[in-house]
């Protein structure tokens, strides 16, 4: 890294799905904050119209699902820049359907895009935080990361998948002077629940109507109506860039922190619950 860059920015960060929602609102709070932002998109000109011309922007055209395409950004970003000290893993969609509604085409893009997609931009950059003996991967999870709901499963299981990945990551990174976290938020006033950023099931079964069928229903009254405010969880993921000890995972909202307890309670009462069964399995000793 030039002794220019050094002196000019606070770090570098690279974010992927940056042309609009949160992805957008994190860039904006990065440079605010005295960052170099990599603004990663598949609508580059978007990127541009948004955040004008400046020094400390580069917008690079990122199709995820494009490995070739995610190690030319990171080495444009290297060009320019010299180093990456941020990594968002932020692109990505959701789907609403039953498992079984869920189709294999919709399922299969959404992993493409979420789980493979998040795979292909992380190995593309992790090579530059090893050079360095530093860096931070921040990979976006959700609410439905931790826990899973009716109507947003096969979603949930792709976020399911962010979260081990991560997990592993924290483990094997530490050592090489790299964080890992996995940040879960709740429901944000973004555009998720809106047709640019869900996929609705086109098969709709009626055993499903008081489960799924309700999350359908629900959705619709919750859009743009969530709880969380965009705009401050960009502003917390500069507060995580900035720690130096960053959690594993970091739940974002009052929602997300609510439906952790619940989890954790549930699955201590069924752990002993079934306690003596699970022992029997083990060879006596």
């Amino acid at each position: 890294m030039s002794n220019i860059t050094k002196q000019q920015f606070k770090r570098v960060w690279f974010i992927t799905g940056a042309s609009r929602g949160l992805g957008a609102l994190i860039a904006q709070a990065a440079l605010a904050h005295g960052n170099a932002v990599v603004a990663a998109g598949r609508n580059i000109t978007a990127i541009t119209e948004r955040f004008g011309e400046s020094h400390a922007l580069l917008p690079v055209a990122l199709d995820v699902t494009d490995e070739a395409q995610a190690r030319a950004a990171v080495a444009a970003a290297i060009e320019k820049f010299g180093r990456i000290d941020v990594l968002v893993n932020n692109a990505g969609f959701g789907l609403l359907a039953a498992v079984e509604e869920s189709s294999d085409a919709d399922v299969r893009r959404m992993y493409d895009t979420n789980v493979f997609g998040l795979l292909n931009v992380t190995r593309a950059v992790l090579p530059v935080m090893r050079k360095q003996s530093s860096g931070h991967v921040i990979n976006l999870s959700s609410i439905g990361g931790y826990r899973a709901a009716a109507g947003f499963g096969v979603y949930c299981s792709t976020k399911f998948a962010v979260e081990g990945i991560t997990e592993a990551l924290h483990a094997e990174l530490k050592p090489l002077g790299i964080h890992a976290t996995v940040v879960e938020p709740g429901y944000f006033r973004t555009d998720f629940l809106d047709a640019s950023s869900l996929v609705v099931g086109k098969e709709v079964i009626d055993d499903y109507v008081e489960t799924s069928g309700a999350v359908r229903r629900l959705a619709v009254g919750m859009n743009h109506n969530q709880p969380g405010d965009p705009e401050k969880l960009a502003t917390a993921l500069v507060t995580l860039a900035d720690a130096q000890t960053p959690p594993l995972r970091l739940p974002l909202g009052t929602d997300t922190l609510k439906a952790i307890a619940d989890k954790n309670a549930y699955v201590t009462a069924e752990t002993e619950q079934w306690k003596e069964l699970s022992r029997s399995t083990d060879f006596p000793l």
